[in-house]
Parts: structure tokens; C-alpha cells; sequence
């Protein structure tokens, strides 16, 4: 991406001033991106002029709300590269997608003796609603552990795997190292032990191109609000066959076929899954997201932020007063530890220097515990991202520095 782009960008994404008008460094875009214009203005017209439920009416604004809700499903099935829109199942975010799958699918196939398969660096969403499952059904979980420089070791990954797996839950990237899985092998290895694949995309979908035929994945998973849409979307795909033969998760109306006290009958997927009234404006407002990101290439955005996470590391490891973690080549992801300097207080002074980055465990206390430090401090870019952002992040790191001498 050429500089003269990312600059223009930039004026589009009114969060990036502070109330003051001066810049703002944010660099906490893998925990929420920031919001272009074109999002909010979508937004704003479904909330206002626009608005109606839908589904139901038979009044002319609710049959436009309608198409304009599916035409949104339509849109993100053409963007992941699913077969069908029927494939595609709105949610509030990844986190209740993964719930969901542990809940239907998982109650319904998952036995005692059966096992799960995680690896060491996942987020606590992909933890922790598996947890929950075997506390019911009686599986077990293995953890897959990591290659010296912070990825998913596959190799290791094959020669834990065994018949009794059923599942393998995996980050495609990691929110804390940016490290990204090859998903196609762990496809073919969780395939090979007869199991299926879940795949958290919460940070890979904001940038990089995904094709859900091409991974060969059973189940994917991300968040609106990471791809600069709005927060309490997201979006489960599944094989088509799959949710055919998954029970419903949340019973209400809109999943239903027939109603009767004596016996209820459903909606085939997705409307199955997706109980009492929809995130609307929502789903419209990430239709926007998608064609925003979408104009500008997702291979385009990855060489982007890559290149200025590379560019972070190299300076931070000038400073040699730094631990970095992770692999070198990282998907828009750095994080670090200053030499006697606690996360938390380099996130306060970088606060002062309008500098946004996240300190702490970042939802990953077990990656944590492996790395072997209680919290790290992550800057995480954007396709709103420059070198400007670097810069001014190597000066806060500098004063903090100082502070601490």
C-alpha cells in the first residue's frame, strides 16, 4: 500500500483525532478497529430514515429493511468464499459463534473419552466454551504446544492427534503474537484423525483474503467490530451439511417453523440459529465494512501491516531494552516487554503522548504463562496505520524510558 493511500485513509476514520484535533496513535486495532465514515453513515441510515424490523412486515419499509439485512448475509458468504449465504449465520461476535458450536454441535456429538484438541496461544474464547463442554460431556482436552518463535506447532499437532479427537479449535492468527497458522495443513491433519476443524478468524479476517473452500475448514469464526464494522455482529460459517444437522442453540421467534404446545418444529439453517430479532442495522453496517476493506485488497492490507510491524520490531530492537515475542514476520501484531517497565505503566505514559496500545494478558493467560511474563504490551496496526504511528510510538517508548532510567 502506497503511502499516499494510507494517508487518505486516514481522513476517513474520524476516531483518529483526539477531541483537540490532534492526532491519535491508535494502536490497539487487533482488540477494535476504528470506524470509517462509510460505516457510520450506513449505520446512521439504518438507525434513522431506513429503519424497520424485519422479516415480519408486510409494510414496504420492512420488506426494504429485509433485503437489505440478506443482502448483508449475501455479502459476507461472497467475501469468505462460502458456497451458499445459507452457510452463513450472524451472531453478536466470534465469542458467541464458538458457543454456539460447542453448545449444538458439540452437545450433540461430543461423548465421554471423546477429546479436543487447542493449542497453547488461544484467546480465551477458543478455551474456555470447551472447558464447558467437557465439564458436561465428559471429553477431555489437549493442548497442542508452540514452535520457538510463537506459531502452532503442526508437527507436534500430528503426532497428538489420535481417533478419539473430534474437534480441533484453532486461532488462524494470534491476537497476542500475530503469528499465522498454515490452516490448510491443520485442516488435513484434523481431517486425517477424523475431526473437524474450528477456526478463530477474529484477526485474520481484517486482513487477509479468506476462502472458506480453499482452508478447508468445518467451522469459522469472526467479529464485525475487528473489521472495522460495528460491535455486537459477528459471524459463524459452517458446512452447509453441518448446521443442517446441528439442534438449535436459543429457541425464540425467527428460528422456528411451527409453534404448538404440543411439539415445535424449526427453521432450517440459518434462521435456526438465529433467535428473536437480529442485530439489523448491525449486519447492515458490516455490509459497509466489507466493501470498504474489500476496495482496497486484503493481500494489499496484510503487506501493509506487516511491513510496519516489521518495521516496529526493528526499532524496538534497537532500543535492546526489549523482549519481543513472536515471529519476526507477524500479521499486523507486536508484542513486547520493556526492561522494568510493567505493561501497564508504559500503556499510561504512552497515553499522555496520545499514543493507543493494550497492556495486559490480552485474553491469553495460558500463552502467558508460556511466555513466562504476567502481561505484554502489544501495538497492533491497521490499514489506517503509517510510519507516523511508529514513530510516535518509539518516542513515548523513549520518554518511558527515561522516566524508568
Amino acid at each position: 500500500m502506497s503511502e499516499t493511500l494510507v494517508t487518505s485513509r486516514k481522513q476517513d476514520f474520524p476516531g483518529l483525532l483526539t477531541p483537540e484535533g490532534e492526532a491519535w496513535h491508535y494502536l490497539d486495532t487487533a482488540a477494535s478497529a476504528q470506524k470509517p465514515q462509510a460505516v457510520i453513515d450506513a449505520m446512521s441510515r439504518a438507525l434513522g430514515r431506513d429503519y424497520a424490523t424485519v422479516h415480519r412486515g408486510v409494510y414496504n419499509r420492512s420488506a426494504q429493511m429485509t433485503l437489505g439485512y440478506e443482502a448483508a448475509r449475501k455479502r459476507v458468504a461472497e467475501f469468505i468464499g462460502a458456497k451458499s449465504e445459507n452457510e452463513i449465520v450472524f451472531v453478536r461476535g466470534a465469542t458467541e459463534g464458538i458457543n454456539l458450536v460447542a453448545e449444538s454441535w458439540g452437545g450433540a456429538n461430543l461423548q465421554p473419552g471423546d477429546r479436543i484438541m487447542l493449542s497453547a496461544l488461544e484467546h480465551h474464547s477458543n478455551i474456555v466454551p470447551w472447558q464447558l463442554l467437557a465439564e458436561r460431556t465428559g471429553a477431555e482436552i489437549d493442548v497442542c504446544p508452540l514452535t520457538e518463535d510463537g506459531r502452532i506447532d503442526l508437527d507436534a499437532m500430528e503426532s497428538m492427534l489420535t481417533e478419539r479427537h473430534k474437534l480441533v479449535a484453532l486461532a488462524h492468527v494470534s491476537n497476542v503474537l500475530g503469528s499465522v497458522l498454515d490452516a490448510k495443513r491443520a485442516a488435513s491433519l484434523a481431517h486425517g484423525a477424523g475431526a473437524k476443524l474450528l477456526l478463530d478468524g477474529c484477526q485474520a479476517a481484517p486482513r487477509m483474503a479468506l476462502d472458506m473452500q480453499a482452508l478447508d475448514c468445518d467451522f469459522y469464526v469472526f467479529s464485525g467490530h475487528k473489521i472495522y464494522g460495528p460491535t455486537g455482529i459477528g459471524v459463524l460459517w459452517a458446512r452447509e451439511a453441518l448446521l443442517e444437522a446441528m439442534p438449535p442453540w436459543q429457541g425464540g421467534g425467527a428460528m422456528i417453523d411451527k409453534v404448538s404446545f404440543a411439539g415445535t418444529t424449526y427453521a432450517p439453517p440459518p434462521q435456526r440459529f438465529e433467535a428473536g430479532t437480529p442485530m439489523i442495522t448491525e449486519a447492515i453496517a458490516l455490509h459497509a465494512a466489507i466493501d470498504y476493506v474489500s476496495a482496497l485488497g486484503l493481500d494489499t492490507l496484510f503487506d501493509h501491516e506487516s511491513a510496519l510491524a516489521a518495521n516496529a520490531r526493528a526499532a524496538l530492537r534497537d532500543t535492546n531494552k526489549v523482549t519481543l515475542f513472536g515471529p519476526d514476520k507477524s500479521a499486523g501484531i507486536v508484542s513486547f516487554a520493556l526492561d522494568g517497565v510493567h505493561p501497564h505503566d508504559l500503556g499510561t505514559i504512552l497515553d499522555e503522548e496520545n499514543v493507543a496500545i493494550r497492556a495486559g494478558h490480552h485474553c491469553a493467560q495460558p500463552l502467558m504463562e508460556h511466555l513466562g511474563v504476567p502481561a505484554t504490551a502489544r501495538a497492533s496496526f491497521g490499514l489506517y496505520s503509517d510510519e507516523s504511528d511508529v514513530d510516535a510510538l518509539m518516542r513515548g517508548i523513549e520518554r518511558t524510558l527515561r522516566i524508568f532510567g
